[in-house]
């Protein structure tokens, strides 16, 4: 299949180094160092026991017109960038091509082939004034959940760190002859990639804890493990995971996990840096509104209070607009003695 891969950070690379290994034809949508490393070296993957491989075979562009039509679109940078690419993504395009969403939290599409009173209405918080769903035609997406880690440690450089499970689901629960194909394809490079009937409710279930512990490790440069062996910090992510749950109820998601059981998960995960706080000590703009702003507008929506939620949201988007105006990040720092 041709595949194109917007973006080459971690998961990108990731899943268009494996994409390529197992023989599917690759372009990676991307710019800078990561451009000019693929281009020279292809991409290089070292797996969870110290393996390497390296995908030659794969083209790297920035010019989405040069990239052509092609049979799947992986988007695969963070919710907040998806904007900046949305108006050029339509040059990837044939008749039948199909765009597989990688974003944590909720998703621009998330009320679109819904059904129910909320049909075809935007999530403002991610899609403003849902451009991203004109220029992306939800007819044309598969939903998808991340759960691999990874890390970019140079351009063109890829470390697996753990997990292989990409679950699969189309917009409308069906089960599709193209999302097949495309299971089918993941399944062939190495990843888990179960087709899902209710793909909304394994976007809460991950988001469950994303909306909690990335905000708390943020503004308290915690990782989970610390968050969830501090007494208040658990509780406050706990309150905050109940208004959640609280909202997704209301749209009809069913957790297949105990609030319990997925703190405990995260705790076993260890000294863990979220994304949020790597992105706050890197200098990098945070995921802010796709994790925890749109669950405070799907809670205006539903009526359905959300006070821990905001405080959080409030706090991290001060921070947020600290970061912006000093340019710069925050990071914990040994105290220097007198």
């Amino acid at each position: 299949m041709k595949i194109a891969v917007i973006g080459a950070g971690a998961i990108g690379g990731l899943v268009g180094a494996r994409l390529a290994l197992a023989g599917e034809e690759v372009t990676f949508i991307v710019r800078g160092a990561n451009l000019e490393a693929i281009r020279a070296r292809g991409i290089r993957l070292v797996e969870t026991d110290g393996t390497e491989h390296v995908a030659t075979h794969v083209k790297a562009t920035n010019d989405y017109d040069e990239a052509g039509a092609q049979d799947v679109v992986v988007l695969a940078m963070k919710a907040h960038q998806v904007a900046d690419v949305a108006p050029r993504i339509g040059q990837l395009f044939g008749p039948q091509t199909v765009v597989v969403t990688m974003q944590n939290g909720i998703p621009f599409w998330y009320f679109h082939r819904h059904g129910g009173a909320f049909e075809g209405r935007a999530v403002t918080s991610v899609d403003a004034d849902g451009e991203q769903a004109r220029r992306i035609p939800p007819a044309r997406v598969i939903g998808c959940v991340v759960y691999p880690a990874a890390e970019l440690v140079a351009p063109g450089v890829i470390r697996h760190i753990e997990g292989n499970r990409f679950p699969l689901g189309e917009l409308d629960g069906s089960s599709s002859e193209r999302i097949a194909q495309v299971a089918a394809c993941f399944e062939h490079a190495g990843f888990k990639s179960p087709v899902l009937d209710d793909i909304r409710a394994e976007i809460w279930l991950k988001l469950w804890g994303n909306l909690s512990f990335n905000p708390i490790s943020a503004l308290a440069h915690s990782t989970l493990v610390d968050i969830c062996q501090h007494p208040l910090a658990r509780n406050l992510a706990a309150n905050m995971m109940r208004e959640a749950e609280a909202v997704a109820h209301k749209l009809g998601i069913t957790f297949r996990v105990s609030l319990e059981r997925r703190i405990a998960g995260a705790e076993k995960v260890g000294k863990h840096k979220t994304s949020m706080l790597q992105d706050v000590e890197a200098g990098r703009g945070p995921e802010i509104d796709a994790l925890v702003g749109s669950v405070i507008e799907l809670g205006r929506l539903t009526d359905t209070s959300t006070p821990h939620i905001d405080s959080a949201y409030a706090l991290v988007k001060l921070l947020e607009q600290s970061m912006a105006e000093a340019r710069g990040g925050v990071r914990l720092q040994a105290a220097v003695a007198a």
